[in-house]
């Protein structure tokens, strides 16, 4: 009798997801709720603090293919461990801000760690692991980002209790002591291990492995000029342009409509909570079916979800916001680092997604600020979603049009 082991790919897997479940929760969809106690102190307008997710977007645009360029010739790990002692860095630093200098500059530090222990990085981690179940473990490691919103819903209790100073030491102090050992779980692929890709063991550790399935492997620059990579550049772009600006603005448009501070901060946590549903779900359902096809649909629920939060004075469009929104976003993550192992391979794939992820950062350069400039000029969220819903709702053409 063999002894049956668990392939080491699903621990690679945890680890990312555990990663992205810390740094998500801060960083990407826990911002919201230091926005108004940041405002009531320093006094700045809308823009001028939605400006610093702006630079987020535009650090990750300008440094995300040179992650993905350093991925493929490093490996993961490194890249991650560097990643959080970076974040947990630009952390303390934001936690002692006096000027709007200082809070830009504090920001595009945590951003750029950000994106050394996150996105291209843990995607590739996952993908040089599997092929056929490659979007079931995209899936689950999305889902892991997804639980971020625990952290979200803990983080105004934390600001109530202790101050936003603080919480933001506290939140700096928890990156360094749990996600340091966690990148240290993670490997590079698994040829250097004695497997390959989805876990069939090779008679003993080798450098290499032949697949026996390994699907499409594109040139890098043959795939820079494939028709279908600039279609998902743009999908991105457009995605990217939508998704921060809801999560950077949901708490202060909810209490600009007369929201309490503790229904915003569960709305704002449950977005990436109930995101996990879409995606596992949808990263199950692209291994059954047209990964385009899946991709579309949920670009059509983020469109439905956006325009619906237009309405939310009323109950019933914020409950097809929390369906409709979430579902998507969680899909849509999922989807898009799916469709780029399938159609373009796995050789050049942190190049890849690195490509695609600075593209749409061009996106989530213009969607935050864009929001808080709409807002300060006419006081109202109101077209900001209108806006935001129609775009998505225009890309699932671009979709459509991958081959």
């Amino acid at each position: 009798m063999t002894n049956k082991r668990i392939f080491y790919g699903w621990w690679v897997v945890l680890a990312c997801a555990l990663i992205g479940l810390y740094v998500g929760g801060v960083v990407f969809f826990g911002f919201t709720a230091f926005f108004l106690p940041i405002k009531e102190e320093f006094g700045w307008s809308h823009a001028q603090i939605s400006l610093a997710v702006s630079l987020q977007g535009a650090e990750m645009g300008i440094f995300a293919p040179l992650v993905g360029f350093l991925v493929d010739r490093l490996g993961p790990r490194k890249l991650i461990i560097w990643g959080v002692i970076t974040v947990g860095s630009g952390l303390l630093l934001l936690s002692q801000i006096h000027s709007l200098p200082m809070f830009y500059i504090s920001f595009l530090l945590v951003s750029f760690g950000a994106g050394g222990c996150t996105a291209v990085v843990t995607t590739t981690a996952v993908a040089n692991w599997f092929h056929k179940k490659i979007g079931i473990a995209m899936g689950l490691m999305g889902a892991g980002i997804g639980g971020g919103g625990l952290v979200v819903m803990l983080i105004p209790y934390l600001i109530q209790q202790f101050q936003w100073r603080t919480t933001i030491i506290i939140l700096a102090l928890g990156m360094l002591v749990l996600c340091i050992p966690l990148g240290m779980m993670v490997r590079n692929k698994p040829e250097q291990y004695g497997d390959i890709p989805d876990g069939i063991l090779t008679a003993s550790p080798v450098q290499t492995a032949e697949d026996p399935d390994k699907g499409i492997e594109m040139d890098f620059n043959q795939a820079l000029k494939n028709r279908s990579f600039i279609y998902l550049n743009i999908a991105e772009l457009i995605r990217l342009t939508a998704i921060p600006a809801v999560f950077l603005h949901v708490m202060p448009y909810l209490d600009s409509i007369g929201i309490s501070t503790a229904i915003s901060g569960f709305i704002a946590g449950a977005i990436p909570l109930f995101g996990i549903a879409g995606r596992v779900g949808f990263g199950w359902l692209s291994d059954k079916m047209s990964k385009r096809y899946v991709f579309a649909i949920t670009f059509g629920l983020l469109s439905i979800g956006t325009l619906s939060f237009a309405y939310a004075q009323a109950v019933w469009p914020i409950f097809v916001f929390l369906f409709c929104f979430p579902l998507g976003h969680g899909g849509s993550m999922v989807l898009r680092g799916t469709i780029v192992r399938e159609f373009f391979g796995r050789a050049s794939f942190g190049k890849l997604i690195g490509i695609i992820l600075g593209t749409g950062a061009i996106g989530g350069i213009i969607g935050p600020t864009l929001g808080g400039w709409i807002f300060d000029v006419t006081g109202s969220y109101y077209a900001v979603w209108l806006l935001l819903g129609t775009m998505t709702a225009l890309a699932i053409v671009m979709i459509l049009r991958i081959r």
